[in-house]
This record gives C-alpha cells, structure tokens and sequence, in this order.
C-alpha cells in the first residue's frame, strides 16, 4: 500500500471539494446572506489542507492504482469530503455540534437527505444552496469527476472506478476511463441542464430550481422548502420531478446509449424493465388504495401524489409531497419495500439495486430447480448473458454485509433510546440513502432530535450505503492490512 500516493490523491480531491465551495459563495455575496465569511474560511482550510496532502505528497511513486489503494482512495476520501463539507455548517452556526455539520454534510455527498436542519427555510440561501450541491457533487462521485479532470491518474484508474461506481458489474462505456467518466458526468449534467429549464418553466426561480434538479439527478431529497417539493402545490412540477427521479434511477450507460441513437439496448435490458414495471406496479396499488380510502377527491390527485411519492421512495430521492404515513398500511408497506430495493444499478440510486435483487431470486429458482434435476446444467443469466460466479458469490456476500449492518446499525441506535420502528426505518433509510423513513423520521420530520450516538451510527450507515458496503468493510479486515 503507497500510503503516500493514497494521501496524495485525497489531498487533490480534498481541494476540488473546497473549490467547489465558491458556488455556494456567489450565491452568498449576492443575496448579502451571512454565508460570506463562512464559505470564504471554509474554502480557504480546505483548498490549503488539500494543497498540503497533495504537494507534500507530490514525489510519491506513481503507476497502476491497486485495488486496495482504489478503495482506500474512495473511503478515505469520501470521509474527508464530509469533514471539510461541514466546515460551512459550523462557521456559520448552522448546527449545535460538529457531528450534526459532518452527518449534514456527509448526508449531501451520500445523496441520502436525512437532515438535521429543523427550520430550513430560516437558513442562508447559501448554505442551502451548498447542502443541495453536495448532492450533485456526489451522485455521480467525486471520484468519478476527478477521473475526468484529474488526468495525473493515468492508466489504473479502472480501480477508483469500480470503487465508487454503485452496482455489481460497472460498465466501461470507453476505453479509457478517463473517457467513460467524462461520458458519464456529460449525460448527468445534460439531463441537469435540461429539469432546470423545465422547473423554471413551472413557475421556480433558477435558485429552487438548481437546488431540486441537484436533489432530483443526484436522487438526493434536500429541499429549499420545509416541506419539500409539496411547497409547490404545483402539479407540473411533480410531474417534471417524478420524470427525472426516474431517469437519475435508470443506469446511465443506458441513458448514454439512448442519447447515441441506440433506444432498442434500453428497452432490452432486463434490469431496466423491471424496474419500470415495479413502479408502474406499485404506482397503480397505491392509486387504487389511496383512492378507495378516500385520501384524495380526484383519480387524478391519487395518481399525482402516488407516482412521486413511489418515484422518490424506489428511486431512494426522499423528496415529499405528501404524509405517506397517513395514508392506508399496504401503502406504507409496498413503500418499506421499494426502500430495500432502490434504483438500478450505475445509477445515483441507493438501495441494494435492482439487478442485485433479481440475481438473488434468479439464484434461488435455480437452486430450487437443482433439486429437481440435479444432473441438469444451469447458469443465472441477465437476459442473454451469463452472470459470471463470481459476481454471484459477490451479490449474495453483499446481500448478507447489508442485511446484517443495517440490523446492527438499528440496534445501536435503539440502544440510545430510540423507539423500535424509528431505529429501524432510521437505519434502512440511511444504509439504503433514501433519507425519510417511518416514525419519528418520517417524511415530516428529520433526524435532528436523534442521541449523537445514533446519528454517528446512521452517518456510518450513509457512507456504507453509498459505496456499496466492500469499500469501507473492507477497511475493518485483518488482511487489507498485510503486505
């Protein structure tokens, strides 16, 4: 392990982090909010602190990134994008405690949206505006973007890559991955680009409208309003919403292919159907059960209000526009589901990922059909595809790191004395980076009456989600260790 180079990295990524923070400034000097001097602190430790790691480690031996080094690379690094994310939050006396800053901050760069702000509207618009573009910043990876503008990486990179791109089997659009991250981030900001024209269209002014397009692409859920995008009351831009929390939860590498002409590859890929065929499932259920409860007047209310609320919740955006607690509890129910499930994979959606899910059922009907023809030769296939074992023994290794961590996560904060369904729906929705749960963190409420103890454990839980639980587990491991 080059621990030089590793921190040699970080310190680049740590400066790109604090750069990043004179956005959030402009926006600060021109409204005259109190968010000048914090932001122009903020941005100055973190640009000279990354400087530091990264001239102080300048001379260190360059060449092909190791996997270990790749992962250490994007642990380390998202930890330290989430300390100097919250620097603003605590030079401006955002939050009480430092913890609150980092589990704020860490929230935006995990694109989870579980806050700890009380009374959003009544903080600068600039922080505001810096808490949505950590969104943005990390729902296609920070890493990603270095890949792209960083070019002192070099060959190897592919390691960064498969670190910190969520999904099993990562795809490589472009031989170098140089190339495949800058494809990635073009599609990400043309389909910005356009939702923040839409929006602005519907009646947001550019500042609304960059922070929920940067909630939206990234599936993130931090809203400038104190009860999300329901604020609105608009039906447009619901729909406008529900559109691109689905295109943010589709693979890229799809969306890629459809803008170069090829819409026949989306429509065939498996994981892409199933996915839209559980939202338009779930979505006609809760229609239907919504309405017969007499929860909205209109066919036309039921299906608004349903088709976001499942949007946000399969696709882990945790934006709100209604009280999904009040409504009847097999609503409730299938919701809990799409938490565990999430969007597809090489999307900016949590969850454990859609193809994920169908490799386990698949899995499990062969091995039932093993049983009845036990001479039979049988592979799990995606589409045409064989799934390689590997990738099998990885998904159902997964499976059980994140069923187990999020169970032990909510007995831990359960033991801070927090209600059993609360610590439960808390720690699903923060291993899973969708940001609202049930009870006391409903899509009503926030995190921020939670013990410090439970939001380091659910801050945890939102660096685990986002880099798919092997890259910070693997930090724990004896073995990393050794030469």
């Amino acid at each position: 392990m080059r621990w030089q180079f590793v921190l040699h990295i970080i310190g680049a990524l740590s400066a790109c982090v604090g750069l990043t923070m004179l956005w959030p400034l402009m926006w600060a000097v021109w409204y005259g909010d109190p968010g000048v001097m914090p932001f122009i602190v903020s941005a100055i430790i973190t640009v000279a602190s990354g400087a530091a790691l990264f001239f102080g480690f300048a001379r260190s031996r360059k060449g092909v990134v190791s996997h270990r080094e790749g992962m250490a690379i994007v642990a380390l690094g998202w930890l330290a994008a989430g300390i100097f994310g919250g620097l603003p939050f605590l030079f401006a006396d955002t939050f009480p405690t430092f913890i609150d800053c980092v589990f704020e901050s860490l929230s935006g760069f995990t694109t989870t949206g579980a806050s700890v702000m009380t009374d959003i509207e009544a903080a600068p618009r600039s922080i505001l505006f810096w808490r949505s573009l950590t969104h943005w910043l990390g729902g296609m990876g920070i890493i990603v973007l270095s890949l792209a503008i960083l070019p002192f990486l070099g060959v190897g990179g592919m390691q960064l890559y498969k670190a910190e791109v969520p999904g099993p089997v990562p795809d490589k659009l472009k031989p170098r991955i140089k190339d495949t991250a800058m494809v990635l981030w073009k599609v990400y900001l043309v389909f910005s680009v356009i939702e923040t024209i839409l929006l602005m269209f519907g009646g947001m002014d550019l500042f609304d409208a960059l922070c929920h397009t940067f909630g939206t692409m990234a599936t993130g859920g931090f809203s400038t309003k104190n009860v999300s995008v329901a604020a609105f009351d608009s039906a447009y831009i619901d729909y406008v919403i529900t559109v691109f929390m689905l295109i943010a939860g589709i693979n890229f590498s799809l969306h890629y292919l459809l803008l170069k002409g090829r819409p026949k590859v989306m429509l065939r890929d498996p994981e892409f159907r199933v996915f839209l065929g559980l939202f338009l499932i779930f979505c006609t259920v809760l229609t239907v059960s919504v309405y017969m409860a007499n929860h909205y007047d209109t066919t036309a209310d039921a299906v608004r209000f349903t088709s976001f609320q499942v949007a946000s919740i399969l696709t882990t955006t945790g934006f709100a526009t209604a009280d999904y607690e009040l409504w009847p509890a097999l609503c409730q129910g299938i919701l809990l589901f799409c938490m565990f499930v999430g969007g597809c994979a090489g999307s900016t959606g949590g969850g454990m990922k859609v193809m994920r899910i169908m490799l386990l059922l698949k899995q499990s009907y062969q091995e039932l059909f093993r049983l009845i023809h036990p001479r039979a030769v049988s592979k799990v296939k995606m589409g045409k595809t064989v799934v390689p074992d590997d990738v099998i023994r990885g998904v159902w290794g997964f499976f059980i790191l994140w069923i187990g961590l999020f169970v032990l996560a909510a007995f831990v904060v359960a033991s801070t004395g927090v209600d059993v369904v609360s610590s439960f729906a808390a720690s699903l929705a923060c291993i899973g980076n969708i940001g609202p749960g049930i009870g006391s963190v409903g899509p009503t409420d926030n995190y921020a009456h939670l013990p410090e103890l439970a939001k380091a454990s659910l801050t945890l839980c939102m660096v685990l989600g986002r880099l798919e639980i092997y890259t910070v587990i693997i930090l724990f491991v004896p073995e990393f260790w050794r030469k």
